[in-house]
C-alpha cells in the first residue's frame, strides 16, 4: 500500500485530495505513518519505526494500523501497488 503521490501532508496533520477536494486531518502518529507509507514503507518496517518511538503493545499497534488504513482506502488516498 502506498500513498498517492498527489496527496499532500502538512507538518499540523492536514491531510489533502486534490482528486476530491476533500481535507483531513489526523493525529501526529498518523502524519508520520502516513510519510512511511508515502516513502513506500511496509507494515512491518512502519512498525518496527513506531513501537521503537512508541510506547505500545504490538497487538495495539496492528489492529489501529488495520483500521487506519483502511480509512486512508475508504477515502481514495491510497493506490494499488
Amino acid at each position: 500500500m502506498k500513498i498517492k503521490n498527489n496527496i499532500a501532508v502538512s507538518a499540523s496533520g492536514l491531510v489533502y485530495n486534490p482528486d476530491t477536494g476533500e481535507s483531513f486531518t489526523v493525529n501526529p502518529m498518523g502524519a508520520e505513518i502516513i510519510g512511511y507509507l508515502k516513502e513506500g514503507e511496509g507494515q512491518k518496517a512502519i512498525e518496527s519505526k513506531v513501537l521503537e518511538k512508541y510506547n505500545i503493545e504490538r497487538s495495539s499497534f496492528e489492529k489501529d494500523f488495520e483500521d487506519f488504513t483502511a480509512l486512508l482506502q475508504s477515502y481514495s488516498l491510497v493506490e494499488d501497488e
